[in-house]
C-alpha cells in the first residue's frame, strides 16, 4: 500500500484527490495548520490528519520521511509579490529539499495553465511568474517529477461558476472585467484523477519528467462562462442578466476597489494580468487523454450543481457534502 503525503489536501482540489487516493488503496497523510480545516476528509479510511506548519523546513522534512510520494496542491490566487513567492516558489524549494533529505523521489506538482518554466519573467502576472519559478525549482531538483497545469477548475464547491451565479441572483446586470479572456474549464474530478493516475500503473513511469495540460474539451470566453452560470442556475428564468464587458481602464479600477474590500477579492488586478494569457491548451504538452482520462464537458456537470440556487441551496450543499462521508 503506497503512502502519499498530500500538501494542500484540505482545499477544493485536495479533498477530491484525497478521496481518490484512498479509493485507490493508498495511505494518505494530510498536514494542516488547524485540524478543523480537514473535517471534510478526516473520516476517510487510511487517511491521517496532522497539525503542522509545512512552511517550516524542519517540520516538512519530518512529514516527508517514510512516504512513497508527495503531492503538492498548495496555491493562492491573490496576494502581493512576497505572498506568491512564499506559496509557489519558496515552498517548492522546501519540498524539493525535504524530498532529497528523506530519500523520496516521486513528486506530483499541480501548477497552472499559462505557466512557463523557460521564461517566467516574460509573463504578465505575479501569479503566473511565481508558478513558473516554482516549476523551475522543482525541475532543477533531480526528482521524479510530474507537473499538471490545469485551466480554471469547476465543480460543486468551486469559487468560480458559483460566484458568478450568485452575483447574478441580485445584480440587475453584470459588469465584467476581462470579458473576452479565454478559458478551457476542467472538472475537479478530472484533475484529481490525473494526480492519482500519475502515481499508478500503467502511467506512473511514463509520467515522470512530464508536464500535462489539464483542460476540458471546450473553450469559452469569460463572458460566455458568466452567461452559462446564470442559465444553469435558472437566474431570471434561465435568461440570466445582461453582461457588460468593461474597458481595460475601468476594469482595473473595479479590480482595485474589490481589493480594498474585506476578505478575499472576487477579482484582483493581478487576476486581470493573468487573463492576458489565454487559459487554453497550447498543444505543446500532452493532455488528460495521455493519462487515460476523457475530460468531462462543462455542460454535462455544471447544471447539476448550479441548478438549485434557491434560498436553501447553501444548506443543501452542506448536507450533501457532509453526507459523502
Amino acid at each position: 500500500m503506497k503512502k502519499i503525503l498530500v500538501l494542500g489536501g484540505t482545499g477544493f482540489v485536495g479533498r477530491h484527490v484525497c478521496e481518490k487516493l484512498v479509493s485507490a488503496g493508498c495511505r494518505v497523510t494530510v498536514p494542516t495548520r488547524q485540524r478543523p480545516n480537514a473535517n471534510a476528509i478526516a473520516m476517510l479510511p487510511t487517511l491521517t490528519v496532522l497539525e503542522a506548519n509545512i512552511h517550516d523546513p524542519t517540520v516538512l522534512q519530518v512529514l516527508v520521511q517514510g512516504h512513497d510520494a508527495v503531492v503538492n496542491l498548495v496555491a493562492i490566487l491573490q496576494g502581493h509579490e512576497a505572498a506568491f513567492d512564499k506559496a509557489h516558489v519558496q515552498l517548492a524549494d522546501k519540498i524539493a529539499r525535504a524530498c532529497q533529505a528523506g530519500g523520496v523521489r516521486r513528486l506530483v506538482h499541480v501548477s497552472a495553465l499559462g505557466a512557463d518554466a523557460r521564461n517566467p519573467a516574460g509573463l504578465p502576472s505575479m501569479y503566473l511568474r511565481s508558478k513558473s519559478r516554482g516549476e523551475q525549482v522543482l525541475h532543477h531538483a533531480n526528482l521524479d517529477l510530474t507537473v499538471l497545469r490545469p485551466s480554471v477548475i469547476f465543480g460543486a464547491e468551486d469559487k468560480f461558476l458559483n460566484v458568478f451565479a450568485h452575483l447574478q441572483q441580485f445584480l440587475p446586470f453584470m459588469p465584467l472585467a476581462g470579458a473576452q479572456a479565454l478559458f478551457q474549464p476542467v472538472w475537479v474530478e478530472d484533475v484529481a484523477s490525473a494526480v492519482v493516475q500519475a502515481l499508478q500503473s500503467p502511467y506512473s513511469h511514463a509520467s515522470m519528467g512530464q508536464t500535462y495540460e489539464a483542460c476540458g474539451p471546450d473553450t469559452f470566453s469569460l463572458k460566455q462562462l458568466v452567461q452559462l452560470a446564470a442559465r444553469y442556475a435558472g437566474v431570471n428564468g434561465g435568461r440570466g442578466r445582461p453582461v457588460i464587458g468593461l474597458p481595460d481602464a475601468v476594469a482595473r479600477v473595479q479590480a482595485r476597489l474589490m481589493e480594498l474590500m474585506p476578505g478575499e477579492p472576487v477579482l484582483s488586478r493581478d487576476n486581470l494580468d493573468s487573463m492576458k494569457v489565454p487559459n487554453v491548451a497550447t498543444g505543446h504538452f500532452p493532455g488528460l487523454s495521455a493519462l487515460g482520462i476523457t475530460p468531462a464537458a462543462l455542460s454535462a456537470i455544471a447544471p447539476g450543481y448550479l441548478g438549485d440556487r434557491g434560498p436553501r441551496s447553501d444548506l443543501m450543499l452542506k448536507r450533501k457534502t457532509a453526507g459523502r462521508f
